[in-house]
């Protein structure tokens, strides 16, 4: 059975592991303290005992959060995994004072956001890099 936990003490490796099984590159994991350390909350998923799945939620610590990095492991998709994350996720970003939940995705995954409950908007975008 498949348990979330909610800003758990996260294994910076596995996560990298997590992410370069769902999306491929490369990541060592090195760089997610700093993240984590000014996100709202993560919530993250485990079957016995591995990682498979996480969301972070970042925000401007006021009425605006963002849902980033959902990350579901390859093996897991498609078993409802990622909506849970999704669900505690802004349920835990409504707890924290946020409003509004913004999240960004790739076309491929426009269904799976509106059946979380995400509805479309305009944005702008800059790069800066």
């Amino acid at each position: 059975m498949t348990g979330y936990c909610l800003r758990a003490e996260v294994d910076f490796a596995a996560l990298g592991q997590l992410r370069e099984a769902a999306w491929g590159g490369r990541d060592d994991g090195s760089g997610w303290p700093a993240v984590l350390s000014r996100s709202l909350t993560w919530v993250t998923a485990h079957e016995q005992g591995r990682l498979v799945g996480f969301v972070n939620v970042a925000w401007d610590g006021g009425v605006h959060a963002f849902l980033l990095d959902t990350t579901v492991h390859p093996g897991w998709q498609r078993r409802g995994v990622g909506s849970r994350l999704v669900r505690e996720a802004v349920q835990a970003a409504r707890a924290g004072g946020a409003h509004w939940l913004h999240v960004d995705f790739e076309p491929q995954l426009e269904g799976f956001y509106a059946a979380c409950g995400f509805r479309p908007t305009a944005a702008g975008l800059l790069r800066l890099g």
